[in-house]
């Protein structure tokens, strides 16, 4: 059966995105794990489905697809390009979208600039919803957390959930970060239940930092836009940050506000890269 798409990316955070509104298909996690191969698939980061929301207030159901086949909350670099595609493939015909998630609801606003500015909802500090567990016993909502990682010895991070976990560290210089080695074994961290994307954070300033992402299920993007958010909350909280800040992700800038007790909003570009069709 073949199947229409387009190849998305946000800040070089890569997506196939399908619609199965006016179109029909199941994916298998298989099937995802051949079409996100950079050699003989479609090759992407992420894959988004659009489809007909379950609840009467929102406009359509945004469903995220590791490219090992796992399904996961959330995605703020591909919510942009959610909204940007529903919007010019005439799904919708308004600038203000309400989609449903595994995580519950978000509201896109496509800019006329085709930037989009994304509600991101409010952060997660709860430990236990992260989910994360603590190795030593400590308030709840904490700023910050110690676990220990073999060969890496004790790691100070913050723990955030904007609807999947991350684990966000603060480093000195994001290119010398040790993202390849230390990455893995905190996403697949005991503390970690249901693993958890790694930010490297360097604070240039109190309105500026630099970001790199180990996300689980994928390794390094080139943006993460969950990530981002997760590492200006954390950096907020730790008294590092002011309100509105600029993250520099190797693909791309992105702006984030929190005012410390609201909705997280993400401010950033995407761009549309090719249209196909593809054989299941």
């Amino acid at each position: 059966m073949w199947i229409k798409f387009n190849k998305m990316h946000g800040l070089g955070n890569d997506f196939m995105v399908i619609d199965l509104v006016t179109q029909h298909a199941y994916l298998t996690p298989m099937q995802i794990r051949h079409l996100a191969d950079r050699n003989f698939g479609v090759g992407f980061d992420q894959l988004l489905l659009v489809e007909v929301p379950s609840q009467p207030d929102v406009d359509f159901k945004y469903r995220i697809f590791n490219s090992d086949g796992s399904e996961v909350e959330n995605c703020g670099n591909g919510a942009r390009c959610f909204a940007r595609f529903v919007y010019e493939q005439k799904l919708i015909g308004r600038r203000n979208i309400r989609v449903e998630t595994a995580s519950g609801n978000m509201t896109l606003q496509l800019t006329p600039e085709n930037d989009v500015i994304v509600n991101m909802g409010l952060p997660v500090l709860e430990p236990a919803q992260v989910p994360f567990t603590p190795e030593t016993a400590g308030k709840a909502q904490a700023t910050s957390y110690k676990i220990g990682v073999e060969g890496h010895g004790s790691i100070e991070l913050g723990a955030v959930s904007m609807g999947n976990p991350h684990g966000v560290i603060v480093v000195d210089d994001i290119d010398t970060a040790p993202v390849e080695s230390l990455g893995p074994l905190i996403e697949a961290h005991s503390s970690f239940p249901q693993k958890v994307n790694v930010g490297f954070m360097q604070v240039i300033n109190r309105n500026h930092i630099k970001l790199r992402v180990f996300e689980r299920g994928v390794g390094e993007t080139k943006a993460c836009g969950t990530g981002a958010c997760g590492a200006v909350v954390s950096g907020i909280l730790r008294g590092l940050l002011d309100n509105k800040v600029q993250v520099d992700l190797p693909g791309g800038n992105l702006t984030i506000e929190w005012d410390g007790k609201g909705d997280v909003i993400m401010t950033g570009p995407t761009s549309n890269v090719f249209e196909g069709k593809v054989n299941i």
